[in-house]
């Protein structure tokens, strides 16, 4: 019997040597939580040509926006571990949303393989010039403050990083600002291109085309450095709100279970298409910085930062029943 066992097991774990060897031998999809057009759709496409070349495979990205991205996340949680499916997350959906949500069907770390890090992505304070004509933080910062309640700003979802940036720059600045929610960066951005709301924090690469044409102003950048494509426009920190600082990261995630072979094989396929030296000069471009994780890197920064940003919901008071 225990010969019989054995043998068994063997021929398990080479069956499983063999799907690991052949991958990948069919198309992947990446499933977003986010509409085509958002910041992290820029990313997708913009990485798309050089993973498919080191993957061998054709991408298909597959939309599945709404709850702060959740429902795809849910998705990909209760998938098929085969290396054929993937999720496109970000740090809210792996950091803020596990403190936001208190009833997910699914934990952020444990029901995840995650694969690495893409991008780390700096947000902007952008704003309307016609609703609220301000030409630095301090002068924003001294506009609102003269008029509470009346400024509304706008944000890509309820709990969603541009969310969590605007509560956490309010809070430490002593603001007092209506927030408005839309269903994504795309309809976000009309909102403030419209005069709807006066302001957004939003990624760089989605409001940097609307900078250049001179319908909205950039008063200041979410991290601790400036941004290479706007040297020009100052940290927060540096303007005005001392310690400040808030950006996302972009990744991949498998669900749980995908063999450890696999997982390997598409984080050096990452590795390979993040290294390309003209996708490194596109993200660059449009205020962005490639960010390749190990494995077990990445897992450690999952953790971290489901931490940290537990840490700014409960200090902005951000809830989502």
């Amino acid at each position: 019997m225990l010969r019989l066992l054995l043998g068994a097991f063997a021929l398990f774990l080479s069956a499983v040597s063999v799907q690991a060897q052949e991958w990948p031998n069919k198309p992947i999809t990446i499933l977003m939580g986010f509409p085509a057009g958002s910041g992290v759709d820029v990313i997708a496409r913009m990485l798309q040509p050089s993973l498919e070349k080191s993957l061998g495979q054709r991408l298909v990205i597959d939309y599945k926006p709404g709850a702060g991205g959740n429902v795809a996340s849910e998705a990909v949680a209760h998938a098929k571990p085969d290396g054929y499916t993937f999720l496109l997350g970000t740090a809210a959906t792996h950091g803020v949303n596990a403190a936001l949500y208190p009833k997910l069907s699914f934990d952020v770390e444990a029901d995840f393989t995650p694969i690495s890090t893409l991008v780390d992505v700096s947000n902007v304070l952008t704003i309307n010039p016609a609703v609220i004509d301000a030409t630095s933080i301090k002068d924003f910062i001294a506009k609102v403050k003269a008029a509470p309640g009346k400024y509304n700003y706008a944000s890509t979802g309820n709990g969603t990083g541009t969310h969590l940036a605007f509560a956490e720059f309010n809070h430490k600045a002593g603001l007092d600002m209506v927030h408005v929610p839309y269903k994504g960066g795309p309809d976000a951005i009309q909102a403030v291109l419209k005069g709807d709301v006066c302001c957004i924090f939003n990624q760089v690469q989605t409001v940097l085309q609307h900078a250049k044409a001179g319908k909205v102003r950039l008063l200041g950048v979410t991290t601790k450095k400036r941004v290479a494509a706007i040297p020009d426009v100052p940290t927060i920190d540096e303007a005005g709100v001392p310690g400040y600082e808030s950006y996302t990261w972009f990744a991949i995630f498998g669900p749980k279970g995908v063999e450890p072979a696999v997982a390997q094989k598409m984080n050096l396929a990452l590795k390979t298409a993040l290294g390309d030296p003209e996708t490194q000069k596109k993200l660059a471009d449009l205020g962005n910085t490639p960010r390749y994780e190990t494995l077990d890197q990445f897992k450690a920064t999952v953790k971290r930062d489901r931490a940290k940003w537990a840490e700014v919901v409960k200090a902005v008071g951000v809830k989502i029943e």
